[in-house]
């Protein structure tokens, strides 16, 4: 009878009267006892002509054909029709075929002689020409592959032997090779010896396995073949590894799997007695290797070789040093064993992630958490820093295919703060209905958008909330039945006041995985080197487990020498009980007098602004601006992403008013740990507010404006107007602040949509402006134009949205370094100045200005080649445009809702490449 399964592993051939009582029998009890689903048919009759749909289809299926060729076999139709099938998906499909010769010559199939010509002989009397030249044709080739020869004389070994051998044979074939493992002959027969029996020891399925390294053997396609069936190849890359045109080929064939996005293969290097920056570099031993390649082979091969060998240099792995102070190799191959199972569990389980550490195992019992029925709402709790959005962003990615829709609202407190609660809410609605949705009513009042969500099953995170009400306004209530949220925060009362069914703590990384973690920052690689090991294991010690805190520390030690370290430490011995920000301060110790300055300006000002903005803001302001943010990168201080790559995942990233941009602009972003990490820097430094550098307190900017308390020291402030009752305003307020850079007076929109203004203790016509400033941003600006005595010379941005200006200024300015002007919605705007002087324009932004009527004159235009955006929607009274056609870098041209707009000027050839909207 055969298996019932939809697959088989072998499917056996067999004439049923010669074999099935005896050696089949025995055969196919082997195979079962081994686990093996086995397609096979007791009975044997004969069917006809042609091959059921049934035994067909199990040949279609089967791993492997087992063809027992006895003395009758050639006599029965039904057992030609299926060796022909079989030989046809052998030619096809390359399945396996095993013929066993039983009591038969192998060279009498092969040539159709002795009981077979007889039988085919038979048929030839019976049946078609064409059909027995088929059958014959596929008999002869059969005869020529390589099997086993059971001829039964007495001489003859038992079957019982034979069996074994084939059984043997058929696992190795089907056996998907769990590991890989390249290696140099200099470690055949030690270091790589052990690490194969330690592997082996737990269970771990390794090609080459020890029999195969104690013989020496290479067989270049037999270790093409188990590359593919690998999920995790070892590279032990030792000083005679390059030597090896096999060692190269088969680097080169694994690297090559690591490229393939879908193959997820997992390469992990292990270099032994060798530096990996000679690895990287191909310096050292590996020079002479490649020299010698470069001499007898093609220049191409050996091109191709150095690029995969320079590409496992940079991988993270074990580098065992061998010296006398190195740790014992059982300790390294302990280490690598451990790190082997758990990678291999990860991929059994479907939850890998190569790049991450110590994540894998928070990430399962989450994915068992959210998959619960009586689980809607799954809180991630834990402290800053500890890895709460990391680990709900990969669930998002593991389960986001099995709904029908799917969000990410990153930082939800943060751009609460920015936009209002109705903004996001309406961005993640319109993300989930996949239609623009407009509701301004705190709560989801229209029965209709509610049934919507109703008859939708969808997954949504709201990361980092910081108030129960936060998750009520998004609606989550009204989702669909099947429906999962994943909300993260810091404080466990939000996650239970908020509904939360389930709340995982986020825990601490363990000291393995810790130390693991550190050193992929420190070393580029999985373990400490020799001599940092010990201070390496007291860094881990003292950021207890702290992902961010890890992080910050590995980079800031990168490629410093061991006093810097000792050094290191001994600075956070001062504190009695040691805290995240004293982890992170040491980092900012290390920085120049001009890398801290950027980081405080970024802290107190600029997180999540345009990197390409911020650069040259802050490039008037200090020297090696491009080389310091480099550096602030470097030591994971800020990070910089793309908005458009996560917006088009599904992870909202507002900035600009909502506006998103065309352009894949990449973000400043920073750790609220590190921001907070800034400001307490600040704050450690007690000054009266008017002779601090940078003010970001309402209640301070609010003394300095009231109390007239400015001074030459302040270059920058930062103020959230939805915090003050009230802004003192006088025409002089500003006058003593010469070397002030940034003004940024920023309200959230939900105070403009209930058209609620600022109101200011007394209405002025006009306000001083110092010389020096680079970035203006004043939302609401209360004065009719901005100060005639004011040079601008120094700008770089002008964003004055919602404000009172009938007109910016009057006559030419000097405008060399203005690089972005937004006057979106300044209703009583009626023209705009003249802008030739303007040369390094590259965004001009004046949406929903009523009253604009007209732009300068056509005469003053001079080109404004840089400019790459100009958006003009909704300037209901616009009347014409001036001729941008010499703007050769224009990219986006928005005139949309103008209803007055008359025309657009001819369009020239380059105009072809812009998007008009109209």
């Amino acid at each position: 009878m055969a298996s019932s399964s939809s697959t088989y592993h072998v499917f056996l051939s067999f004439r049923g009267e010669d074999t099935r009582l005896n050696f089949t029998t025995h055969l196919l009890q082997a195979l079962k006892d081994e686990g093996l689903d086995v397609f096979f048919d007791e009975e044997k009759l004969e069917r006809g002509d042609q091959l059921s749909q049934a035994l067909s289809r199990a040949i279609a299926v089967s791993n492997i054909s087992i063809i027992v060729l006895s003395a009758d076999y050639a006599s029965s139709k039904s057992c030609l029709v299926e060796l022909s099938d079989i030989m046809d998906r052998y030619s096809v499909d390359q399945q396996i075929v095993l013929p066993i010769f039983y009591h038969v010559n192998p060279s009498d199939v092969k040539n159709i002689d002795g009981s077979f010509k007889k039988s085919f002989d038979e048929h030839e009397t019976r049946r078609s020409v064409d059909e027995v030249k088929q059958w014959k044709t596929a008999f002869a080739e059969v005869g020529k592959l390589e099997g086993w020869h059971i001829d039964g004389s007495i001489s003859d070994r038992p079957e019982t032997q034979y069996i074994k051998g084939i059984v043997a044979y058929v696992m190795q074939k089907l056996m998907k090779h769990q590991v890989f493992l390249s290696l140099g002959e200099d470690t055949r027969l030690n270091f790589s010896n052990h690490l194969v029996n330690a592997l082996e020891k737990v269970g771990i399925n390794v090609f080459p396995d020890n029999e195969t390294l104690k013989k020496g053997e290479k067989l270049p396609p037999t270790y093409s073949r188990a590359i593919s069936a690998s999920n995790l190849s070892i590279l032990v890359l030792s000083k005679a590894y390059a030597s090896s045109k096999s060692c190269l080929g088969e680097l080169s064939d694994i690297m090559d799997r690591k490229h393939n996005p879908a193959d997820k293969h997992i390469v992990l290097p292990v270099f032994y007695h060798v530096d990996p920056a000679d690895v990287r570099n191909g310096g050292g031993h590996f020079k002479t290797s490649f020299e010698e390649h470069e001499s007898e082979q093609p220049a191409d091969r050996v091109q191709q070789w150095k690029t995969a060998f320079a590409e496992v240099g940079k991988l993270k792995g074990w580098h065992i040093e061998g010296g006398k102070f190195d740790r014992p190799e059982t300790q390294y191959i302990k280490d690598v064993v451990e790190y082997v199972i758990k990678k291999l569990s990860n991929i059994k389980s479907g939850s890998a992630s190569e790049e991450l550490v110590g994540i894998d195992d928070q990430k399962r019992t989450i994915l068992k958490l959210i998959k619960e029925k009586d689980c809607r709402v799954l809180g991630l709790w834990g402290m800053g820093g500890q890895g709460k959005t990391t680990l709900a962003e990969a669930v998002y990615k593991k389960i986001s295919l099995e709904f029908e829709s799917c969000c990410f609202l990153q930082n939800v407190r943060e751009e609460i703060e920015k936009k209002g609660k109705k903004s996001l809410r309406n961005e993640l609605l319109s993300k989930l209905l996949n239609s623009n949705v407009d509701i301004d009513t705190p709560s989801i009042g229209s029965t209709f958008t509610q049934e919507r969500l109703n008859n939708k099953k969808v997954l949504v995170v709201l990361d980092d909330i910081s108030d129960p009400n936060q998750i009520d306004c998004m609606g989550v209530k009204h989702l669909g039945s099947g429906s999962k949220i994943i909300i993260t925060s810091r404080e466990k009362q939000v996650l239970k006041s908020g509904g939360a069914d389930t709340i995982h703590e986020v825990k601490a990384l363990n000291k393995n995985d810790s130390l693991q973690l550190f050193s992929t920052f420190a070393f580029k690689q999985l373990n400490p080197e020799v001599d940092f090991r010990d201070l390496s294991c007291k860094f881990v010690e003292y950021a207890q487990g702290s992902p961010l805190a890890l992080r910050v520390l590995g980079c800031n030690l990168c490629e410093r020498t061991i006093n810097d370290w000792e050094s290191e430490m001994e600075k956070l011995r001062e504190y009695s009980h040691p805290e995240i920000f004293v982890v992170l301060k040491s980092s900012y110790d290390g920085l120049g007098m001009v890398e801290k300055n950027i980081f405080l300006d970024i802290a107190c000002f600029f997180k999540g602004e345009p990197i390409k903005r911020i650069k040259h803001v802050l490039s008037g302001c200090y020297r090696g601006v491009e080389c310091g943010i480099n550096k602030l990168v470097d030591k994971c201080l800020i990070n910089v992403s793309s908005s458009s790559s996560t917006y088009n995942e599904g992870i909202i990233s507002m900035h600009d008013e909502g506006i998103i941009s065309m352009h894949d602009e990449d973000i400043i972003s920073m750790h609220d740990m590190l921001e907070e990490l800034g400001k307490d820097i600040i704050r450690q430094k007690p000054k009266i507010p008017g002779k601090c550098r940078r003010l970001w307190s309402h209640e301070h900017i609010k003394r300095v404006l009231e109390y007239n308390q400015g001074t030459d020291r302040i270059q920058g402030m930062k103020l959230n107007m939805s915090h003050m009752d009230k802004l003192p305003l006088c025409p002089f307020v500003f006058e003593n602040m010469t070397n002030l850079k940034y003004i940024i007076f920023h309200s959230p929109n939900i105070l403009r949509w209930i058209n609620v203004r600022k109101p200011y203790t007394n209405q002025v016509d006009i306000v001083s402006l110092p010389d020096e400033l680079k970035y203006l941003r004043w939302d609401d600006y209360p004065c009719k134009s901005l100060s005639s005595s004011f040079n601008p010379k120094n700008l770089v941005v002008l964003k004055l949205p919602y404000g009172d200006m009938e007109q910016l200024w009057d006559g030419h300015k000097n405008l060399a370094n203005l690089r972005e002007i937004d006057v979106s919605y300044c209703k009583n705007l009626r023209k705009m100045p003249d802008l030739s002087g303007a040369i390094n324009l590259e965004l001009l932004r004046c949406i929903g200005c009523e009253s604009l009527v007209e732009f300068w004159d056509e005469d003053d235009h001079m080109g404004l080649v840089n400019l790459r955006e100009i958006r003009f929607g909704c300037c209901l009274n616009l009347r014409k445009i001036p001729n941008f056609s010499r703007a050769i870098n224009l990219e986006i041209l928005d005139c949309s809702d103008c209803k007055s707009l008359v025309e657009l000027w001819k369009e020239d050839d380059h105009m072809v490449c812009v998007f008009i909207f109209i």
